[in-house]
């Protein structure tokens, strides 16, 4: 069976989003600083050139992106992240979970599903012996993890404090249970990778 893995940035204090994030602003208002990491230092909305991810930062991702067969992300993230500037981010296929699929572009490389199950089963057709891996938005991973799909879960602790904005377990009503299996550590990040055990 196909491995379903998962993984989010949050500050110290657990938000993975600022306050007020969506178009214009993602991450939400300070939000950049979660994803430093992935750029390679600071970076603002609007800046045409970014940087890239160094050291084990840039490791972490290297094996991410190598054993990914399939994304799935939430309709939330895709809008916040105004669609990519309308092309796939991934180099493998990228499903959209959305109420809305009548709306699916027609180029870009993003194909829309209706719910999480329908997701999971058309990235899992495509993912060969490769890894399915749903990212954001919040909402999607604690679908994901209540339902029990999720095998290995990353969380990445950007080493700020925000204050405000959305937290990933708030509201969560389920014990999870989490074996931890590697650590990646930068100056900008700590990923640890955990086993769901439930």
């Amino acid at each position: 069976m196909t491995k379903i893995t998962s993984g989010i940035t949050t500050s110290l204090d657990g938000y993975f989003v600022g306050p007020n994030d969506g178009p214009g602003k993602g991450l939400g208002e300070g939000g950049e600083r979660l994803h430093y990491w992935v750029f390679g230092g600071p970076w603002s909305y609007g800046e045409e050139h970014l940087g890239q991810p160094v050291a084990e930062d840039r490791a972490y991702l290297d094996e991410e992106l190598t054993q990914a067969g399939a994304v799935i992300g939430g309709r939330t993230t895709y809008e916040a992240a105004e669609h990519w500037g309308g092309s796939n981010p991934w180099p493998v296929p990228f499903f959209i979970l959305t109420h809305r699929t009548d709306d699916q572009p027609a180029t870009g490389g993003f194909q829309f599903v209706a719910s999480l199950e329908e997701g999971i089963e058309r990235a899992r057709a495509v993912a060969g012996d490769k890894s399915v891996e749903i990212m954001g938005g919040g909402q999607t991973i604690r679908e994901a993890l209540r339902a029990g799909y999720i095998d290995e879960f990353t969380l990445t602790i950007a080493p700020i404090v925000l204050g405000a904005g959305k937290r990933l377990f708030e509201g969560f009503d389920a014990p999870l249970t989490l074996e931890p299996l590697k650590i990646w550590h930068s100056p900008l990040a700590t990923h640890i990778q955990y086993r769901v055990t439930r």
